[in-house]
Protein backbone atom coordinates (compact mmCIF):
# COMPACT_ATOMS: atom_id res chain seq x y z
CA UNK A 1 0.00 0.00 0.00
CA UNK A 2 1.49 3.29 -0.70
CA UNK A 3 2.41 6.10 1.80
CA UNK A 4 0.12 8.83 1.93
CA UNK A 5 2.43 11.88 2.27
CA UNK A 6 1.82 15.55 2.82
CA UNK A 7 2.95 18.15 0.76
CA UNK A 8 4.34 21.24 2.72
CA UNK A 9 4.69 24.32 0.56
CA UNK A 10 5.73 27.95 1.58
CA UNK A 11 6.97 31.29 0.89
CA UNK A 12 7.85 34.03 2.74
CA UNK A 13 6.67 37.41 0.60
CA UNK A 14 4.42 36.97 -1.91
CA UNK A 15 3.81 41.08 -2.87
CA UNK A 16 1.56 40.31 -5.99
CA UNK A 17 -0.88 37.52 -3.92
CA UNK A 18 -1.07 35.39 -6.79
CA UNK A 19 0.71 32.34 -5.11
CA UNK A 20 2.85 31.44 -8.09
CA UNK A 21 5.96 30.62 -5.67
CA UNK A 22 3.98 28.06 -3.86
CA UNK A 23 2.39 26.50 -6.79
CA UNK A 24 5.76 25.70 -8.63
CA UNK A 25 6.69 24.03 -5.27
CA UNK A 26 3.67 21.92 -5.11
CA UNK A 27 4.10 20.78 -8.97
CA UNK A 28 7.65 19.61 -8.08
CA UNK A 29 6.89 17.97 -4.68
CA UNK A 30 4.16 16.01 -6.62
CA UNK A 31 6.31 14.76 -9.06
CA UNK A 32 9.10 13.30 -6.51
CA UNK A 33 6.17 12.04 -4.45
CA UNK A 34 5.24 10.13 -7.82
CA UNK A 35 8.95 8.83 -8.49
CA UNK A 36 8.66 7.48 -5.11
CA UNK A 37 5.28 5.77 -5.54
CA UNK A 38 3.78 7.62 -2.46
CA UNK A 39 0.31 9.04 -2.71
CA UNK A 40 -0.11 12.37 -1.95
CA UNK A 41 -3.15 13.19 -0.04
CA UNK A 42 -2.62 16.82 1.03
CA UNK A 43 -1.20 19.85 0.36
CA UNK A 44 -0.50 22.59 3.40
CA UNK A 45 0.65 25.64 2.16
CA UNK A 46 1.58 29.05 4.15
CA UNK A 47 1.85 30.84 1.67
CA UNK A 48 3.15 34.81 2.51
CA UNK A 49 4.16 33.32 5.61
CA UNK A 50 8.18 33.55 7.54
CA UNK A 51 9.46 30.60 9.09
CA UNK A 52 12.20 33.05 10.89
CA UNK A 53 9.98 35.33 12.78
CA UNK A 54 9.45 33.98 16.22
CA UNK A 55 5.59 35.80 16.69
CA UNK A 56 4.31 33.99 13.53
CA UNK A 57 2.13 31.28 13.82
CA UNK A 58 2.32 28.91 10.72
CA UNK A 59 -1.02 27.80 10.60
CA UNK A 60 -0.60 25.02 7.93
CA UNK A 61 2.89 24.04 9.55
CA UNK A 62 1.01 23.73 13.25
CA UNK A 63 -1.33 21.20 11.28
CA UNK A 64 0.75 19.37 9.03
CA UNK A 65 2.59 18.55 12.60
CA UNK A 66 -0.93 17.91 14.60
CA UNK A 67 -1.82 15.12 11.27
CA UNK A 68 1.83 13.57 11.10
CA UNK A 69 1.35 12.76 15.05
CA UNK A 70 -1.90 11.45 14.63
CA UNK A 71 -1.23 9.13 11.85
CA UNK A 72 -3.41 11.09 8.89
CA UNK A 73 -0.39 11.24 7.28
CA UNK A 74 2.57 8.88 6.61
CA UNK A 75 5.44 11.53 6.05
CA UNK A 76 6.15 14.73 4.48
CA UNK A 77 7.34 16.16 1.18
CA UNK A 78 9.02 19.71 0.88
CA UNK A 79 10.93 21.73 -1.27
CA UNK A 80 13.92 22.73 0.50
CA UNK A 81 14.44 22.13 4.02
CA UNK A 82 14.20 26.09 4.58
CA UNK A 83 10.74 25.79 3.37
CA UNK A 84 9.82 23.76 6.88
CA UNK A 85 12.32 25.05 9.06
CA UNK A 86 14.43 28.15 10.09
CA UNK A 87 14.05 28.03 13.57
CA UNK A 88 15.88 25.68 15.38
CA UNK A 89 12.79 24.64 17.86
CA UNK A 90 10.28 23.91 14.39
CA UNK A 91 12.80 20.94 13.72
CA UNK A 92 13.33 19.71 16.82
CA UNK A 93 9.30 19.84 17.55
CA UNK A 94 9.32 17.76 13.66
CA UNK A 95 11.92 15.36 14.74
CA UNK A 96 10.42 14.26 17.86
CA UNK A 97 7.95 13.18 15.69
CA UNK A 98 9.58 10.70 13.44
CA UNK A 99 11.70 9.67 16.74
CA UNK A 100 7.62 8.43 17.80
CA UNK A 101 7.42 6.75 14.46
CA UNK A 102 9.96 5.80 12.95
CA UNK A 103 8.54 4.39 9.99
CA UNK A 104 7.84 8.12 8.51
CA UNK A 105 8.94 9.10 5.01
CA UNK A 106 10.53 12.02 4.36
CA UNK A 107 11.96 14.05 1.46
CA UNK A 108 13.20 16.84 0.04
CA UNK A 109 13.11 18.28 -4.06
CA UNK A 110 16.50 20.10 -3.72
CA UNK A 111 18.94 17.53 -1.64
CA UNK A 112 18.55 14.19 0.26
CA UNK A 113 18.29 14.23 3.56
CA UNK A 114 16.21 12.14 5.61
CA UNK A 115 15.48 13.12 9.24
CA UNK A 116 14.24 9.56 9.57
CA UNK A 117 17.66 8.85 9.91
CA UNK A 118 20.46 9.58 12.67
CA UNK A 119 22.95 10.69 10.03
CA UNK A 120 20.32 12.91 8.19
CA UNK A 121 19.00 14.61 11.53
CA UNK A 122 22.51 15.92 12.31
CA UNK A 123 22.60 17.25 8.23
CA UNK A 124 18.95 18.93 8.80
CA UNK A 125 20.40 20.53 12.16
CA UNK A 126 23.38 21.34 10.22
CA UNK A 127 21.21 22.76 7.38
CA UNK A 128 18.72 25.00 9.39
CA UNK A 129 21.50 26.53 11.75
CA UNK A 130 23.16 28.14 8.87
CA UNK A 131 19.44 28.75 7.18
CA UNK A 132 18.55 30.64 10.77
CA UNK A 133 22.27 32.48 10.45
CA UNK A 134 21.32 33.63 6.26
CA UNK A 135 17.87 34.69 7.95
CA UNK A 136 19.66 37.31 10.74
CA UNK A 137 22.04 38.19 8.56
CA UNK A 138 19.39 39.35 6.19
CA UNK A 139 17.53 40.93 8.98
CA UNK A 140 20.74 42.85 10.03
CA UNK A 141 21.32 44.23 7.13
CA UNK A 142 17.44 45.21 6.37
CA UNK A 143 17.28 46.81 9.85
CA UNK A 144 20.39 48.99 9.31
CA UNK A 145 18.78 50.08 5.78
CA UNK A 146 15.76 51.12 7.67
CA UNK A 147 17.59 53.01 10.04
CA UNK A 148 19.52 54.80 7.50
CA UNK A 149 16.23 55.51 5.65
CA UNK A 150 14.76 57.20 9.36
CA UNK A 151 18.03 59.17 10.09
CA UNK A 152 17.28 61.08 6.30
CA UNK A 153 13.64 61.28 7.07
CA UNK A 154 12.85 59.04 4.39
CA UNK A 155 9.60 56.52 4.57
CA UNK A 156 10.17 52.75 4.84
CA UNK A 157 7.22 51.87 2.51
CA UNK A 158 4.35 49.86 3.70
CA UNK A 159 0.87 50.55 3.73
CA UNK A 160 0.20 54.16 3.82
CA UNK A 161 -0.51 54.81 7.57
CA UNK A 162 -3.99 56.84 8.19
CA UNK A 163 -4.52 60.29 7.66
CA UNK A 164 -2.02 59.88 4.51
CA UNK A 165 -3.44 58.89 0.69
CA UNK A 166 -2.82 55.53 -0.23
CA UNK A 167 -1.20 56.49 -3.47
CA UNK A 168 1.33 58.50 -2.20
CA UNK A 169 2.08 58.38 1.50
CA UNK A 170 3.55 61.82 1.72
CA UNK A 171 0.33 63.72 1.03
CA UNK A 172 -2.44 64.48 3.77
CA UNK A 173 -5.58 62.89 2.80
CA UNK A 174 -7.94 65.78 3.67
CA UNK A 175 -10.83 63.23 4.87
CA UNK A 176 -8.64 61.09 7.36
CA UNK A 177 -6.87 64.34 8.82
CA UNK A 178 -10.36 65.69 9.30
CA UNK A 179 -11.36 62.91 11.29
CA UNK A 180 -8.17 62.65 13.07
CA UNK A 181 -8.26 66.20 14.06
CA UNK A 182 -12.08 65.53 15.40
CA UNK A 183 -10.68 62.81 17.22
CA UNK A 184 -8.05 64.95 18.98
CA UNK A 185 -10.82 67.80 19.96
CA UNK A 186 -13.14 65.51 21.16
CA UNK A 187 -10.01 63.32 23.29
CA UNK A 188 -9.51 67.32 24.67
CA UNK A 189 -13.05 68.12 25.68
CA UNK A 190 -12.60 64.27 27.93
CA UNK A 191 -14.14 61.64 25.51
CA UNK A 192 -13.24 58.23 25.84
CA UNK A 193 -11.17 56.75 22.84
CA UNK A 194 -13.33 54.14 23.66
CA UNK A 195 -16.19 56.21 22.09
CA UNK A 196 -14.38 57.66 19.44
CA UNK A 197 -13.14 53.87 18.53
CA UNK A 198 -16.86 52.96 18.16
CA UNK A 199 -17.75 55.52 15.86
CA UNK A 200 -14.97 55.76 13.20
CA UNK A 201 -15.95 51.50 13.71
CA UNK A 202 -19.24 52.26 12.48
CA UNK A 203 -18.17 55.06 9.97
CA UNK A 204 -15.77 52.77 8.43
CA UNK A 205 -13.06 55.33 9.74
CA UNK A 206 -9.38 54.70 10.78
CA UNK A 207 -8.10 51.84 8.20
CA UNK A 208 -9.22 48.86 9.89
CA UNK A 209 -7.36 45.45 9.32
CA UNK A 210 -9.60 43.55 7.19
CA UNK A 211 -11.68 40.95 9.26
CA UNK A 212 -11.53 42.77 12.63
CA UNK A 213 -14.99 43.35 13.94
CA UNK A 214 -13.77 45.46 16.36
CA UNK A 215 -10.82 48.01 16.25
CA UNK A 216 -8.22 48.22 18.72
CA UNK A 217 -7.85 50.69 21.52
CA UNK A 218 -4.69 50.88 20.89
CA UNK A 219 -4.16 51.21 17.29
CA UNK A 220 -7.06 54.19 17.75
CA UNK A 221 -4.75 55.70 20.10
CA UNK A 222 -1.46 55.43 18.00
CA UNK A 223 -3.33 56.95 15.21
CA UNK A 224 -4.08 59.82 17.60
CA UNK A 225 -0.91 60.02 19.09
CA UNK A 226 1.30 59.19 16.17
CA UNK A 227 4.53 61.39 16.22
CA UNK A 228 4.23 61.25 12.40
CA UNK A 229 1.43 63.76 12.45
CA UNK A 230 3.99 66.26 13.60
CA UNK A 231 6.39 65.05 10.56
CA UNK A 232 8.36 63.32 13.17
CA UNK A 233 10.31 60.21 12.15
CA UNK A 234 10.39 56.98 14.11
CA UNK A 235 12.59 54.31 14.41
CA UNK A 236 11.03 51.29 16.53
CA UNK A 237 8.35 53.22 18.44
CA UNK A 238 10.54 55.90 19.30
CA UNK A 239 10.99 60.13 17.62
CA UNK A 240 14.55 59.20 15.88
CA UNK A 241 16.73 62.05 16.95
CA UNK A 242 19.59 63.57 14.64
CA UNK A 243 23.21 63.97 15.42
CA UNK A 244 22.62 67.88 17.01
CA UNK A 245 20.02 66.21 19.48
CA UNK A 246 16.60 67.31 17.16
CA UNK A 247 14.17 65.01 15.96
CA UNK A 248 14.34 63.73 12.57
CA UNK A 249 11.50 65.59 10.34
CA UNK A 250 10.69 63.34 7.48
CA UNK A 251 9.61 64.06 4.28
CA UNK A 252 5.96 63.91 4.36
CA UNK A 253 2.71 66.70 5.00
CA UNK A 254 2.33 66.88 8.91
CA UNK A 255 -1.45 66.88 10.08
CA UNK A 256 -0.85 68.82 13.42
CA UNK A 257 1.00 71.70 14.54
CA UNK A 258 3.39 70.79 17.44
CA UNK A 259 1.18 72.52 20.44
CA UNK A 260 -1.82 70.46 19.19
CA UNK A 261 -0.14 67.45 18.89
CA UNK A 262 1.74 67.50 22.33
CA UNK A 263 -1.85 69.06 24.01
CA UNK A 264 -3.42 65.29 22.89
CA UNK A 265 -0.07 63.22 23.64
CA UNK A 266 -0.15 64.86 26.99
CA UNK A 267 -3.86 64.61 27.88
CA UNK A 268 -4.15 61.02 26.75
CA UNK A 269 -1.17 60.17 29.03
CA UNK A 270 -2.82 62.58 32.18
CA UNK A 271 -6.04 59.91 31.81
CA UNK A 272 -3.78 57.25 31.78
CA UNK A 273 -2.06 58.20 35.20
CA UNK A 274 -5.19 59.45 37.03
CA UNK A 275 -7.66 56.18 35.90
CA UNK A 276 -5.10 53.28 35.14
CA UNK A 277 -7.18 50.28 33.82
CA UNK A 278 -10.23 52.43 35.25
CA UNK A 279 -13.14 52.53 32.85
CA UNK A 280 -14.56 56.00 31.95
CA UNK A 281 -17.67 54.83 30.45
CA UNK A 282 -21.02 56.68 31.03
CA UNK A 283 -24.28 56.00 30.00
CA UNK A 284 -26.07 59.08 31.45
CA UNK A 285 -25.64 62.55 31.55
CA UNK A 286 -26.62 63.31 34.86
CA UNK A 287 -24.20 59.78 36.00
CA UNK A 288 -22.13 61.17 39.07
CA UNK A 289 -23.86 64.65 39.30
CA UNK A 290 -27.22 64.26 40.16
CA UNK A 291 -27.79 64.14 44.04
CA UNK A 292 -30.92 62.96 46.00
CA UNK A 293 -32.91 65.99 47.23
CA UNK A 294 -33.91 63.83 50.62
CA UNK A 295 -30.43 62.23 51.40
CA UNK A 296 -28.14 63.71 49.06
CA UNK A 297 -26.40 60.43 48.13
CA UNK A 298 -25.38 60.14 44.49
CA UNK A 299 -28.84 59.08 42.02
CA UNK A 300 -27.81 56.47 39.47
CA UNK A 301 -29.64 56.03 35.96
CA UNK A 302 -31.99 53.10 35.62
CA UNK A 303 -32.63 51.66 31.80
CA UNK A 304 -35.84 50.79 31.22
CA UNK A 305 -35.69 46.91 30.38
CA UNK A 306 -39.38 46.95 28.80
CA UNK A 307 -38.74 50.36 26.69
CA UNK A 308 -38.73 50.28 22.41
CA UNK A 309 -37.90 53.04 20.02
CA UNK A 310 -40.90 54.89 19.34
CA UNK A 311 -42.86 53.77 22.94
CA UNK A 312 -44.40 56.25 25.18
CA UNK A 313 -42.47 54.70 28.11
CA UNK A 314 -39.47 56.18 29.72
CA UNK A 315 -36.71 55.75 28.16
CA UNK A 316 -34.61 55.64 31.68
CA UNK A 317 -35.10 57.24 34.81
CA UNK A 318 -32.71 58.74 37.83
CA UNK A 319 -33.50 56.83 40.62
CA UNK A 320 -31.92 56.92 44.56
CA UNK A 321 -30.85 53.94 45.49
CA UNK A 322 -31.15 51.63 48.20
CA UNK A 323 -28.22 49.33 47.07
CA UNK A 324 -25.96 52.56 46.66
CA UNK A 325 -26.56 53.94 50.21
CA UNK A 326 -29.64 55.96 49.62
CA UNK A 327 -33.06 56.24 50.65
CA UNK A 328 -34.60 55.32 47.64
CA UNK A 329 -37.41 57.79 47.38
CA UNK A 330 -36.52 60.21 45.03
CA UNK A 331 -36.84 59.08 41.09
CA UNK A 332 -37.21 61.23 38.04
CA UNK A 333 -37.89 60.17 33.92
CA UNK A 334 -34.60 60.97 32.81
CA UNK A 335 -34.83 62.32 29.33
CA UNK A 336 -36.88 65.84 30.60
CA UNK A 337 -33.88 66.36 33.03
CA UNK A 338 -31.49 66.16 30.94
CA UNK A 339 -33.03 68.34 28.23
CA UNK A 340 -34.00 70.61 30.79
CA UNK A 341 -29.96 70.85 32.53
CA UNK A 342 -28.59 70.89 28.59
CA UNK A 343 -30.51 73.80 28.36
CA UNK A 344 -29.85 76.00 31.34
CA UNK A 345 -26.24 75.42 31.09
CA UNK A 346 -25.93 76.19 26.89
CA UNK A 347 -27.37 79.70 28.26
CA UNK A 348 -25.63 80.47 30.93
CA UNK A 349 -22.19 79.15 28.70
CA UNK A 350 -23.18 81.76 26.03
CA UNK A 351 -24.22 84.02 28.70
CA UNK A 352 -20.99 83.77 29.70
CA UNK A 353 -18.77 83.71 26.42
CA UNK A 354 -20.28 87.14 26.10
CA UNK A 355 -18.52 89.26 28.65
CA UNK A 356 -15.97 86.99 29.25
CA UNK A 357 -12.96 87.45 26.59
CA UNK A 358 -10.91 84.37 26.23
CA UNK A 359 -7.15 84.57 24.70
CA UNK A 360 -6.85 82.37 21.79
CA UNK A 361 -3.86 80.83 20.24
CA UNK A 362 -1.49 82.51 23.45
CA UNK A 363 1.87 80.93 22.86
CA UNK A 364 3.74 79.13 25.52
CA UNK A 365 5.89 82.16 27.02
CA UNK A 366 9.54 79.97 27.43
CA UNK A 367 9.70 78.61 24.01
CA UNK A 368 12.60 80.85 23.27
CA UNK A 369 14.66 79.39 26.49
CA UNK A 370 13.51 75.92 25.57
CA UNK A 371 15.30 77.08 22.06
CA UNK A 372 18.31 78.02 23.72
CA UNK A 373 18.74 75.09 25.53
CA UNK A 374 18.33 73.08 22.08
CA UNK A 375 20.97 74.84 20.59
CA UNK A 376 23.21 74.77 23.78
CA UNK A 377 23.42 70.97 23.41
CA UNK A 378 23.57 71.02 19.80
CA UNK A 379 26.79 73.11 20.40
CA UNK A 380 28.15 70.56 22.85
CA UNK A 381 27.61 67.61 20.44
CA UNK A 382 29.46 69.48 18.25
CA UNK A 383 32.13 70.64 20.00
CA UNK A 384 32.96 67.09 20.82
CA UNK A 385 32.88 65.88 17.56
CA UNK A 386 35.09 68.50 16.68
CA UNK A 387 37.99 67.74 19.46
CA UNK A 388 37.16 70.96 21.26
CA UNK A 389 36.36 69.13 24.60
CA UNK A 390 36.68 65.33 25.25
CA UNK A 391 33.86 63.36 25.75
CA UNK A 392 34.02 63.51 29.80
CA UNK A 393 33.74 67.00 29.69
CA UNK A 394 30.97 66.02 27.25
CA UNK A 395 28.99 64.29 29.94
CA UNK A 396 29.78 66.32 32.60
CA UNK A 397 27.68 69.20 30.97
CA UNK A 398 24.81 67.56 29.16
CA UNK A 399 22.73 66.12 31.56
CA UNK A 400 21.81 69.06 33.33
CA UNK A 401 20.84 70.59 30.09
CA UNK A 402 18.79 67.31 28.70
CA UNK A 403 16.84 67.16 32.14
CA UNK A 404 16.28 70.76 31.42
CA UNK A 405 15.13 70.85 28.32
CA UNK A 406 12.73 68.14 29.23
CA UNK A 407 11.63 69.59 32.14
CA UNK A 408 10.91 72.50 29.41
CA UNK A 409 9.21 70.09 27.04
CA UNK A 410 6.75 68.49 29.76
CA UNK A 411 5.66 72.43 30.58
CA UNK A 412 5.24 73.29 27.12
CA UNK A 413 2.84 69.82 26.54
CA UNK A 414 0.95 70.89 29.61
CA UNK A 415 0.70 74.37 29.25
CA UNK A 416 -0.86 73.64 25.42
CA UNK A 417 -3.28 70.45 26.52
CA UNK A 418 -4.73 73.17 29.11
CA UNK A 419 -5.03 75.98 26.70
CA UNK A 420 -6.52 72.94 23.79
CA UNK A 421 -8.61 71.50 26.69
CA UNK A 422 -10.21 74.84 27.62
CA UNK A 423 -11.06 75.95 23.88
CA UNK A 424 -12.75 72.71 22.98
CA UNK A 425 -15.25 72.56 26.26
CA UNK A 426 -15.86 76.39 25.73
CA UNK A 427 -16.55 75.53 22.22
CA UNK A 428 -20.48 75.76 22.80
CA UNK A 429 -21.93 79.25 21.94
CA UNK A 430 -23.46 77.63 18.61
CA UNK A 431 -24.60 74.64 20.38
CA UNK A 432 -28.49 73.57 20.24
CA UNK A 433 -30.30 71.19 22.86
CA UNK A 434 -30.33 68.84 20.25
CA UNK A 435 -26.81 68.86 19.00
CA UNK A 436 -26.08 69.10 22.69
CA UNK A 437 -27.37 65.47 23.32
CA UNK A 438 -26.13 63.67 20.33
CA UNK A 439 -22.53 64.39 21.73
CA UNK A 440 -21.14 61.71 23.13
CA UNK A 441 -22.16 61.72 26.58
CA UNK A 442 -18.62 62.05 27.83
CA UNK A 443 -18.29 65.54 26.24
CA UNK A 444 -21.58 66.45 27.53
CA UNK A 445 -20.67 65.80 31.21
CA UNK A 446 -17.49 67.57 30.57
CA UNK A 447 -19.98 70.69 29.54
CA UNK A 448 -22.22 70.61 32.42
CA UNK A 449 -19.21 70.61 34.97
CA UNK A 450 -17.47 73.58 33.70
CA UNK A 451 -20.77 75.16 35.09
CA UNK A 452 -22.31 72.95 37.91
CA UNK A 453 -21.33 71.18 40.10
CA UNK A 454 -23.86 69.51 41.18
CA UNK A 455 -27.92 68.83 40.40
CA UNK A 456 -30.42 68.34 43.19
CA UNK A 457 -33.55 66.39 42.27
CA UNK A 458 -36.22 66.74 44.78
CA UNK A 459 -39.26 64.49 45.49
CA UNK A 460 -41.95 65.19 43.42
CA UNK A 461 -44.71 63.39 45.56
CA UNK A 462 -46.77 60.43 44.91
CA UNK A 463 -49.09 59.84 41.93
CA UNK A 464 -48.83 60.73 38.34
CA UNK A 465 -47.67 64.16 37.78
CA UNK A 466 -46.35 66.18 34.80
CA UNK A 467 -43.09 66.90 34.63
CA UNK A 468 -42.04 70.17 37.11
CA UNK A 469 -38.39 72.02 35.92
CA UNK A 470 -38.78 73.33 39.62
CA UNK A 471 -38.12 70.37 41.28
CA UNK A 472 -34.20 70.09 39.71
CA UNK A 473 -32.02 72.69 41.48
CA UNK A 474 -28.62 73.13 39.52
CA UNK A 475 -25.61 73.83 42.04
CA UNK A 476 -23.66 76.19 39.95
CA UNK A 477 -19.79 76.83 40.29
Amino acid sequence: MASRVGIYTRVSRDDEGEALGVARQQQDCECLADLRSWQAVKVYEDNDVSAFKRHVVREEFELMLTDLRAGLIDGIVAYDLDRLARQPRDLERLIEIYDERPRLEFATVTNDINIGTPDGRTMARIMVAFANKSSHDASRRIQRKHLELAQQGKDSGGPAPYGWRKDDRTKVDPDAAKAIREAQREILAGVRIGTIRTRWQEQGLGNPRAGTKRMAHHHVEHILTNPRLVGYRTYHGEILHGEDGRPVMGEWEPINALEEWEAVCAAVAERKRKHPGKTLARKYLLSGIARCGLCKTKIRGQINQKWQPGSKAARFTYQCSVVNGGCGKVGRVGDPVDRLIAQLVLEEQRARAAVTAVPVDQRWSREAELQQINEDIAQLVAAERSKQITVTTLLQLLPPKERERDELKLERARFYKEQKQAEAKNDTTDVTVDEFLALPVERQQEIVLHSLSAVIIHPAGRGRRKFDPSLIEPVWR
